[in-house]
């Protein structure tokens, strides 16, 4: 750095002379030739102008590469600290190895003797147990003896508890095995009941599309109806052709008439049933989810069922048989049909009942048929009882006479048994006393055997009404012929009516 500062010195110097001996040149020939002096002192100008730029220059670069050479000199002067420590830092190093390799030392000495002290141990050990195997070589065959027999008997006792253990997992894994196959076997069958419950699905389905088709068809319909009310009138306990027609044709004035049901009633009345069913608008309320177009659909049908009550209304079918009760029943076959009309026509009850037209579903309907039925049982209760009652007076009568003719029959063994007492009697007095002489004279020796009265006689008959059957009936009959009124009560025999 130094040499370099005295090189730049050097060029200024050099550079500052080499001006000067520009500017001496030229001022000489300015005395020799005084025509071109002021030309001449111009470019002299000029060059020292030049110059003085140039030594300007070379002082602004002296200046820098002094700069340049205190800056280098600063970085010696950090190097030189830096040396310094670094050569601070290698003494302590070198310390601290000397301290090192004396521990080294120390620690490898304490190793050679401690490997000398495990050699003599290791030679004492080896000593010891060979004086021990030559000691215990018998003792431990023994033990080992011991040990097989104790490890044996250990062994035999654990299998035996070990052995049910055994049997009963490989009976858990037998049923395990049994069980999976039954888990597979019902997982398969559950497989197919599902695929056959998807397919019985989309038949259902299928077969609801179908249906809900069909039913838009009024005869379809009507014939579904027909069928529903059919079967809650059996379902009531009706028979058919007994309580209750159906399709049975009236023809009068007014044209032929042939109403859906006929119910019998007791006492000759009867009672018309007519279904109807008005599906459409209701199916297309199911197939719709705008709740607006639902409730459009619902009217639609409530109107439907007004208009089939005033045309049922318009056929008086109650007039077909006299004596019927004035009304007649419209039978919607579901319950959920009925309530959707009551829905949408509160009004609709009052307005059938003006027109003698009783609204009727399947819950309401079945009540009313088996009230029916009830009153067609209490008939036959009716009919019943009078048959019985007409069963006991013949019965009464015939007993009456069976007892009249025990009555013969016991006075014609009374007077049998009192004719063959006489008959004993007169054999024993005049018969048998001749009789035994045969033998007092030895013509023979056998002896006759003395033939006994009967003394047993029939017993009477109690019963009054047995006893005099024949008289009462005679009574009976006179008593008629005076005053037929009593034939009003035929069930009380004519003596009691006689004494009431």
């Amino acid at each position: 750095m130094e040499a370099l500062a005295v090189l730049l010195c050097l060029l200024a110097l050099l550079l500052g002379a080499v001006a000067g001996f520009v500017l001496g040149r030229r001022t000489s020939p300015a005395a020799a030739q005084p025509a071109d002096g002021q030309l001449a002192l111009s470019d002299a100008r000029q060059d020292a102008a030049t110059a003085r730029a140039e030594a300007s220059r070379a002082r602004e670069d002296a200046a820098m590469a002094k700069a340049e050479i205190a800056q280098h000199l600063a970085e010696k002067s950090e190097l030189r600290v830096a040396v310094s420590e670094a050569q601070r830092m290698v003494a302590e190093a070198r310390s601290e190895t000397a301290d090192a390799a004396a521990q080294i030392a120390s620690a490898t000495a304490q190793r050679d003797a401690a490997v000398q002290r495990a050699s003599e141990q290791v030679r004492d050990r080896e000593a010891l147990v060979a004086q021990f195997k030559l000691l215990s070589a018998e003792s431990l065959e023994r033990q080992g003896r011991e040990a097989e027999q104790v490890a044996e008997h250990r062994f035999k006792a654990t299998e035996q508890l070990v052995g049910p253990l055994s049997e009963g997992l490989r009976q858990m894994q037998e049923k395990l095995q049994a069980v999976e196959t039954e888990r597979a076997r019902m997982a398969a069958e559950l497989g197919e009941q599902v695929n056959t419950l998807r397919l019985s699905g989309d038949a259902i389905r299928r077969e609801a599309l179908s249906l809900s088709n069909a039913l838009r068809t009024p005869q379809v319909r009507g014939s579904w109806g027909e069928s529903s009310l059919k079967r809650i009138v059996e379902i009531s306990g009706l028979t058919e052709r007994c309580d209750f027609d159906t399709q049975h044709t009236y023809v009068s004035d007014d044209g032929r008439f042939r109403p859906d049901l006929r119910v019998n009633l007791p006492a000759g009345k009867v009672i018309f049933v007519d279904a109807k069913v008005p599906l459409a608008a209701v199916l297309d309320a199911y197939n719709t989810e705008d709740e607006a177009r639902q409730r459009a659909h619902l009217q639609t049908f409530a109107r439907h069922v007004r208009t089939h009550i005033d045309q049922l209304s318009e056929k008086n079918y109650w007039q077909l048989d006299v004596g019927s009760p004035e009304f007649v029943v419209l039978y919607l076959p579901s319950d959920e049909f009925y309530r959707l009309a009551l829905e949408q026509a509160p009004d609709l009850h009052d307005h059938a009942t003006r027109r003698h037209i009783v609204l009727a579903s399947p819950g309401l309907l079945i009540p009313q048929l088996q009230i029916v039925a009830n009153g067609w049982k209490q008939v036959a209760v009716t009919e019943t009882a009078a048959q019985v009652s007409r069963l006991g007076r013949e019965l009464y009568e015939r007993l009456a006479t069976l007892g009249a003719h025990f009555d013969k029959l016991g006075r014609s063994l009374s007077g049998a048994v009192t004719n063959y007492n006489k008959s004993v009697a007169t054999l024993e007095s005049r018969v048998m006393v001749s009789a035994r002489r045969f033998r007092d004279l030895e013509v023979t020796s056998e002896e006759l055997d003395q033939v006994q009265t009967v003394t047993e006689t029939p017993r009477q008959l109690a019963v009054a009404e047995m006893l005099d059957y024949q008289e009462r009936r005679d009574r009976e009959a006179e008593l008629l012929a005076r005053d037929p009124r009593l034939l009003e009560s035929p069930g009380a025999p004519v003596h009691e009516r006689e004494s009431g």
